[in-house]
């Protein structure tokens, strides 16, 4: 059996987006070795497919000199003994060659911004381009995209069932990772609490859903009785979760993609990224793209944003089109009809 080397520390959407491709890898022969970091390790468990090799991404990534180089000795350790048929280091960065520096592989990849054989391609779904790259496929008409592949292993939800007719988990923080804060992707936090009192006010039961990072959103719900777990959920725990939702809405970031993998339905806000990058590809999906009309969406170019102050294009999107679209997904779904339907919808349509 040959090997393959993956290398994705995290974040947590981008893992999620590359386990489809190098899924298709194992289904062909190759035994899947991930090196990824402490956080999204959990999830990747739940793979069993998947050998994983745990690095010290925070030494490695914002550590002092001694501390890297022991992190990066302790992984060199255990992926230089053996001979791997791929090893793909899934960044542009070219620091992160120093990871597979002593790896000896009959194909290395690793993302490019001047190579089209090895660049996620603007507007396309990350899902698919990472097939197209680690399977090394031609760049040829393809007329069926790539749906997130769910874990095989999941525990069970830390939550209760739900005490009303419909319960709803709601995002209001993410977007961040170790090495920025990536702010112009969040939906205010204002209009998070607007939904949540709308919801409540139908008698729906609502769920905050976050890392430990978001704890800073926390008193704005104080006042409101909703079921906290923020800062409280493993990854896994997240998509469990999310399993017992009959919707969840959550801006571009990483719990709208573990919500990708449960069964609940979706729905998506995006401003500064395109829908098309990003958008999870599989049924029970809406997404609502905000700043319509405006000549600088999308902002960001793969690496980073605008220097926005407004967020304009995240302020477009008002409590009502959110409303407006989960209503639909809650209506599809009782008449039956919530079939395969994605959509992206300029806000003019939205409600």
């Amino acid at each position: 059996m040959s090997r393959v080397l993956i290398v994705k520390l995290g974040a947590i959407g981008d893992v999620i987006m590359a386990i489809p491709a190098v899924l298709a890898l194992h289904e062909g022969g190759a035994q899947i070795d991930w090196v990824c970091g402490p956080t999204v390790a959990p999830l990747l468990a739940c793979y069993p497919w998947i050998r994983l090799i745990i690095a010290d991404d925070r030494a490695i990534l914002t550590g002092s000199v001694p501390k890297r180089l022991l992190a990066l000795a302790k992984l060199w350790k255990q992926i230089g003994r053996f001979e791997y048929e791929l090893s793909a280091t899934l960044y542009y960065d070219a620091r992160y060659k120093l990871l597979t520096l002593p790896v000896r592989s009959r194909r290395k990849i690793r993302l490019s911004w001047t190579a089209r054989d090895s660049r996620l391609i603007p507007a396309r779904h990350h899902t698919d381009e990472y097939v197209r790259i680690l399977l090394d496929q031609a760049d040829t008409c393809r007329v069926q995209s790539t749906a997130p592949t769910r874990p095989e292993q999941l525990p069970k939800s830390p939550l209760p069932l739900p005490s009303k007719a419909i319960r709803v988990a709601i995002v209001p923080g993410g977007a961040s990772n170790m090495l920025r804060q990536q702010v112009l992707r969040r939906w205010p936090v204002a209009r998070y609490v607007e939904l949540t009192r709308e919801l409540i006010i139908r008698g729906y039961e609502v769920v905050l859903l976050g890392g430990p990072d978001d704890v800073w959103v926390k008193p704005e719900f104080a006042q409101l009785p909703v079921l906290d777990t923020i800062g409280v959920l493993s990854l896994p725990e997240v998509v469990a979760v999310c399993d017992s939702c009959d919707v969840v809405v959550a801006h571009d970031t990483g719990p709208m993609h573990l919500a990708a993998l449960s069964n609940a339905a979706l729905v998506c806000l995006f401003g500064p990224t395109d829908p098309g990058n990003f958008m999870p590809q599989r049924k029970k999906v809406r997404g609502i793209w905000g700043g319509e009309g405006f000549a600088c969406r999308p902002c960001h170019d793969g690496r980073d944003f605008a220097q926005c102050h407004d967020n304009g294009c995240m302020q477009q999107i008002t409590t009502k089109m959110v409303l407006y679209q989960l209503d639909a997904l809650l209506s599809e779904r009782m008449s039956g009809g919530i079939g395969s339907q994605l959509v992206i919808l300029p806000s003019s349509m939205s409600g």
